[in-house]
């Protein structure tokens, strides 16, 4: 098993739940093509609107894994946010995450608006999503919200799995 330096991250302000998740415009990317996408013009019923680090890295690979696994897409809609290019989502999309869509935020613009960027130690310049899940209603409405309060760390997937099928019904 690899080490990892367990690094705590600064608090943020997030959409809590009970709020409306900010709407935004990016390019979404299904397996086969994308455009430009409202988060509003897509939300329009229950969704997992969920940020995760670079296409690549263990974290998204361990995360879609999870998606996959639990069959999420057949409950709702799955929307994947990170800083990736649309290229790089198209090749992660051919991997796993069957079903998902992810948006592509290479300024990290959103992530800024969601309080969920995280400056990568080493690399200067280069900020990326740290792991979050909101799980939208139809309205986006934030049903239940998730934010990594440490790097690396992962939503509890069976406190996640519970609110969505509390959601859908």
């Amino acid at each position: 098993m690899p080490e990892f330096d367990v690094v705590t991250l600064p608090e943020t302000d997030h959409p809590e739940s009970g709020e409306v998740a900010p709407d935004f415009t990016c390019p979404l990317v299904n397996d086969e093509y994308w455009e430009d996408r409202s988060l509003a013009d897509v939300v329009d019923g229950p969704a997992l609107l969920v940020f995760h680090p670079m296409d690549g890295a263990f974290q998204a690979t361990y995360l879609y894994n999870e998606v996959d696994d639990r069959g999420w897409v057949t409950d709702l809609d799955v929307l994947g946010l990170s800083i990736s290019t649309p290229y790089e989502h198209k090749r992660l999309l051919g991997e796993r995450a069957a079903g998902v869509r992810i948006f592509s935020d290479p300024s990290a613009a959103v992530a800024r608006e969601y309080g969920v960027d995280h400056d990568i130690d080493g690399m200067t310049g280069i900020t990326e999503c740290r792991p979050a899940a909101f799980l939208l209603d139809g309205d986006r409405t934030v049903r239940y919200a998730w934010v990594a309060e440490e790097h690396p760390e992962f939503p509890d997937f069976d406190e996640l799995d519970e609110a969505i099928a509390e959601l859908t019904g």
